[in-house]
């Protein structure tokens, strides 16, 4: 899963099936992969980010 645009990372859920992001416009968007992927406790998920860090659009963050 690629970053839609240039934000910073607010939260890496430990389960890393989901990100949070804050726009550099001010736009908060929370992405979240599927349905019962808690339930996973994040096997199949590898995360790229870190939370404070700063992407631009068309960073990897979530690879599934």
């Amino acid at each position: 899963m690629l970053a839609p645009f240039d934000a910073t990372v607010r939260r890496v859920f430990t389960t890393r099936h989901a990100v949070g992001l804050v726009g550099d416009n001010g736009v908060a968007l929370l992405i979240h992969i599927g349905i019962g992927t808690v339930k996973l406790k994040g096997t199949g998920f590898v995360s790229y980010v870190e939370q404070g860090q700063k992407v631009k659009k068309g960073d990897e963050l979530i690879e599934f």
